[in-house]
């Protein structure tokens, strides 16, 4: 063709006669030469794109490939075609239309916009032309994509840098009676932060009940696809559990990596575990989550082993993947249960010679390390993030009386904990229970310090702590009007303290030596 023409005319009405004929749309992919390097054949309402490697070109130009395919009847540029300009960074998608008596009607094109900002905040990253007449476009196509990779390469710096883990889409299916959406996103995107992910958006949908397959429903799905290309996001968050069948639709309708709740803080977890026992502990409960989710095949999952004692049926790939995975649990929960044993011996001494116990439980990121550091003049790490301390850390305290207590931080607790973390982190936690006061660290200044506080007890109920004596400490006052502070103290008891002003602290410490000694 000639390199300036979107498509000729004559070969406008070779495709939109064949189309009529077959029933199916036909797409070209052209080069900028006018050369056609692939012709597809697709169903009746698309067609499906050769694969290209990776999704994306560089950001500063165009894949150097125009998509024009017959639409059958009078629709113009469609959903589909919008995602592949973006995935692709084709240089422009047209739509041909075909009229029932097999004649071209009209032709629609669209392509992007290289204004970057734009698109971060949200508007639309494409343009549309036309409708021209079939294979008569008003406009040279070379001098339109030179002008349009001259834009691209000048606004090519404004493209923001990634973080470490990518870039992530958060979703939150809001569902009657659950937990405030903005509350429950803003912890989801701490989360985030905490593993390394920068938050593109939040996506947030009001249903009734999940959907089985998508979570959020086909529709909905494609909306958040187009948000991720808008973003350059690859990667997307849901603010809940899904099942493994949920994780593999979602993945294939979206070509994204999909990620829940629970394997989100597992990742954190993963990288903050220090300690023989936090690493372990993790990889336990990883492998407990993982398990369920090994039915991913490809073609090299359905060979068999054979040879000596392999005869017969044998195993899939799938199966000795799931076995080892059941022999390696195996392994790390007698590992653990000899971990476990050795502190519970090291309790037993300390109760012997009479030390009280005190641990410090509570909301992640309400201040329970910088408390620990206030009160026994320690240097435990200290960050405003999630999980920062996993392994319990345990230091002398000297009470007003001159009388000393074991004071231990321990791992923070968060709204659906996942369930295999609490069981490969129970060893650890029966620190807590075996303790003679549990100091419940609240953030006062939180909106949700009613929210935080009912988690944090609903958890020790689960966990069999509910009758350890318990104290709550209402940490980063200095934050609230004294007034404030004055209302939760009188509605739910407990001291008020700030974990940076050490004047606040004589009252906690006087609290704790009446309740060891009460």
């Amino acid at each position: 063709m000639p390199p300036g023409d979107v498509i000729h005319p004559e070969l406008a009405r070779s495709l939109a006669l064949l189309s009529s004929e077959t029933g199916r749309q036909i797409g070209l992919l052209v080069n900028r030469s006018g050369q056609i390097e692939h012709t597809i054949v697709g169903g009746s309402k698309r067609v499906l794109l050769p694969d290209f490697g990776r999704i994306r070109a560089s950001t500063g130009r165009l894949r150097g490939l125009r998509l024009v395919h017959t639409h059958l009847g009078s629709a113009g540029v469609d959903h589909d075609d919008l995602v592949d300009l973006l995935r692709l960074r084709l240089d422009l998608v047209a739509a041909l239309s075909v009229g029932p008596d097999g004649e071209p009607e009209a032709m629609h094109i669209a392509h992007l916009l290289p204004d970057v900002k734009s698109a971060v905040k949200g508007s639309e990253p494409w343009t549309f032309l036309g409708p021209f007449k079939p294979g008569q476009a008003s406009f040279d196509f070379l001098e339109l994509i030179r002008t349009l990779e001259e834009d691209f390469a000048e606004h090519h710096d404004a493209v923001p840098v990634v973080a470490p883990s990518g870039r992530g889409l958060l979703v939150h299916v809001a569902m009657r009676n659950g937990v405030d959406p903005e509350e429950s996103l803003q912890e989801l995107a701490e989360l985030a932060k905490a593993a390394g992910v920068e938050v593109a958006d939040r996506v947030i949908q009001r249903r009734d009940q999940v959907d089985p397959r998508t979570v959020i429903g086909k529709g909905k799905l494609e909306e958040v696809v187009l948000l991720c290309l808008q973003h350059d996001a690859d990667l997307l968050i849901f603010d809940r559990n899904i099942s493994p069948l949920q994780g593999r639709t979602i993945a294939e309708l979206t070509d994204l990596k999909v990620i829940d709740r629970t394997q989100l803080i597992l990742d954190i977890f993963a990288q903050r575990a220090a300690s023989l026992d936090g690493k372990l502990q993790v990889e336990l409960a990883q492998l407990k989550y993982r398990l369920p989710r090994l039915a991913e095949r490809d073609d090299g999952l359905s060979r068999l082993t054979g040879g000596i004692g392999g005869r017969g049926p044998g195993e899939t790939k799938l199966e000795i993947g799931r076995r080892r995975a059941r022999e390696r649990i195996a392994r790390l929960e007698r590992e653990l249960e000899k971990l476990s044993k050795q502190r519970r011996q090291r309790r037993i001494l300390r109760h012997r010679r009479g030390t009280p116990i005190v641990t410090l439980v509570g909301y992640t990121n309400t201040g329970k390390s910088t408390l620990l550091n206030a009160l026994t003049r320690s240097s435990a790490q200290v960050e405003d993030r999630p999980f920062v301390t996993l392994d319990p850390l345990s230091r002398r305290l000297r009470l007003l009386s001159g009388v000393e207590v074991i004071l231990i931080d321990t791992v923070g607790f968060i709204r659906d904990l996942p369930q295999d973390l609490i069981a490969a982190f129970r060893a650890t936690l029966e620190e807590a229970g075996e303790a003679d006061l549990l100091l419940n660290v609240v953030d006062a200044s939180s909106p949700v310090r009613e929210e935080l506080l009912r988690c944090v007890e609903e958890l020790l109920q689960d966990l069999g702590f509910h009758e350890v004596p318990r104290l709550l400490v209402w940490n980063k006052c200095d934050l609230l009007p004294a007034d404030a502070v004055s209302t939760i103290r009188k509605r739910y008891g407990g001291v008020a303290v700030s974990a940076i002003t050490p004047s606040t602290l004589s009252a906690l410490l006087g609290a704790i030596e009446e309740r060891i000694e009460g």
